[in-house]
Order: C-alpha cells, then structure tokens, then sequence
C-alpha cells in the first residue's frame, strides 16, 4: 500500500508516495508537464513489493505552491531531500526527460546509497544544435491551454495513441503549473550543458529511447549523451515516442527489471 510522506524542502514541503520494502528502491522523476501519476503504469508493472518512491516536482501538481527558483539544480536539491528523508538506500533513480537531465545532476554529486540510473527518453547534458533560442521561445508555449497540450500529446510528444484516462490525465498534469515553474524549462533549463558534472558519474546506467522520439530521438542521445558517459548502455523501444511511461509502460518495467537483475548479479 503507497502512504505519504511530507518531506521538508526550501519553501514547504513535498508529499512524497512511497510504497513497498523489496530494494534496491526505485525513485522516480516525472518530466516537465508530468507528475508522480506519470509512473501509474509502469509502477502497475512491477513485482508485488517492490519498493518506489515518486512525487510531484517543486513547481507541478501538488507541489506547485512551492516557490522557485525552479531551476535544474534546486530540483536536484529537492530531490536529495527526498533520498535523504526516505531512507539513505540503495536506490535506483528513473528519471523521464527532464527528470533525467535532474537525475544526471543528482548522481554527479555521488550521493551515499545511489546503485544505478535508468534514464528514460532523457533530456541529454550537452544541449543538441537544434535547441535554438527560437525552438525554446516555441516550447515555452506548448502548455499554455488545454487545445495547446492536447495537440502537443497527439503530434510531438506521442507516437501511439493514448488510452483516454491517460490522456486525461496528462492534460491534467501539463497544466498544473505555475507559469514560472511552466516556463523554466524550455528557456533555461533544457539548454543548461551539465556535461562536467555528468562525466563524474560511476554508477550502472541504462537508456531507454523511443524509435519514433521526435523530442530526444536515439540519434541525438547517442551524440549528445552517450559519449559523456561511455559506460551506458541504450536500448531502442520500438513504435513509441517520447511520452514511454504512458504509451510503453511495458516496456520501461520490464527495462527496469532487467536493469535490477544485473545490479544484483
């Protein structure tokens, strides 16, 4: 059974969802218009008792009334926070998108109890050429109504149709931000180069990429990730697009799985 955790962080607190006592624990970081329902499906998926922990990020959901700055390093912060108050570990991050770009963050500082990463259709630390000012000033608008968010869904961020529920409440959670919190991301944060930090991780770490991911597409991962750290491995979801814990969550549990099983071997 999940319980919540009120975890104190600058400005408030994060209610933190955690469940099971199988480890190592899995902590899990949604991406920008996500929320800790993103992981619904994939948690769904996993063995009885596996141990999880997720929330919503400073800025989302029912973490919006926390003030910024929302920048990638203060939701690193927050998320040391939460490793810190929910037990010191093991524990495997599983970041999506922009949570993976904080996850990397996190797991450069080498925090105590950190086994692994799975980084799910990531965010990459070096910014790709084609994150123009003029691509950002574009994202920065795609979740300013419901039609904006439901088009962004349906033509960029999928490449399968959502079941309706899902859907609902992915639109739910795009526009559940403040619009500070809306607007760091695509004019900052996703242009933010983190690569000397990101070279300083040493744990496992695997990549989960989507074959039709217009947003971070293999290519791109494999140029602007992969070779800042070498040691990943990757792996191709085929038929899928950027949104993988909605439309595959098949795929990512059994991805995390696999990762697990290696991690105890």
């Amino acid at each position: 059974m999940e319980t919540t955790r009120p975890v104190p962080v600058p400005g408030g607190t994060l209610d933190v969802r955690v469940a099971g006592r199988t480890g190592p624990a899995l902590v899990f970081v949604h991406y920008w218009g996500g929320s800790a329902d993103t992981w619904d499906g994939v948690i769904a998926r996993l063995p009885s008792g596996q141990a999880t922990v997720r929330f919503d990020q400073r800025g989302w959901g029912t973490s919006r009334p926390l003030p910024g700055p929302y920048r990638l390093d203060r939701l690193a912060d927050d998320l040391a926070r939460v490793l810190a108050a929910c037990g010191a570990g093991p524990y495997v991050l599983v970041g999506h998108s922009m949570g993976a770009k904080v996850s990397q963050l996190l797991a450069a500082r080498g925090p105590a109890g950190l086994a692994g990463l799975v980084l799910v259709a990531p965010a990459p630390p070096e910014p790709p050429v084609t994150v123009t000012e003029e691509y950002r000033r574009g994202l920065s608008h795609a979740y300013d109504s419901p039609a904006a968010v439901r088009h962004a869904l349906d033509h960029v961020l999928t490449a399968t149709p959502l079941p309706g529920p899902v859907r609902d409440t992915a639109v739910r959670d795009s526009l559940a931000a403040g619009p500070e919190a809306r607007r760091e991301w695509p004019l900052r944060g996703i242009a933010e180069d983190i690569t000397g930090a990101v070279r300083r991780i040493t744990v496992p770490m695997t990549v989960l990429t989507a074959e039709n991911d217009v947003v971070e597409p293999p290519r791109v991962l494999r140029e602007f990730l992969l070779p800042h750290i070498p040691h990943a491995t990757l792996t191709t979801v085929p038929d899928a697009g950027h949104l993988l814990p909605l439309e595959r969550p098949g795929a990512v549990a059994a991805a995390i799985g696999d990762f697990l099983a290696v991690l105890r071997s």
